[in-house]
């Protein structure tokens, strides 16, 4: 079981990503980020979500400017950078087309 994350890239237009790896890069970003930014994403990665989570268009755009930081970051591993980018870019896609960002 997993995430589909809608504005992705794969066939579905989707990100998708087991429960386990979205905990452990709930981890990494917390490693990386101030405690402001990783408030502005910690709901995502708490364990604590509902069967569907939907992102207001505004709240995507500002989470994606935090998940590109923290992929940006010097202390992140390159193969967790790789997945919090490809968040940001979903959630940026989301801003973008000024849709709900949703995680089912």
């Amino acid at each position: 079981m997993g995430w589909n994350i809608s504005h992705g890239t794969d066939s579905n237009g989707e990100v998708r990503r087991s429960y386990t790896t979205m905990h452990n890069l709930g981890q990494q970003l917390a490693h990386v980020l101030s405690a402001r930014d990783w408030r502005t994403i910690a709901f995502l990665f708490d364990g604590n979500a509902c069967d569907v989570v939907i992102v207001a268009p505004r709240k995507a755009g500002k989470i994606a400017v935090v998940l590109s930081r923290a992929a940006q970051h010097r202390l992140m591993p390159s193969d967790w950078a790789k997945d919090a980018q490809a968040l940001a870019d979903s959630a940026q896609r989301a801003a973008t087309a000024r849709q709900p960002w949703e995680w089912s």
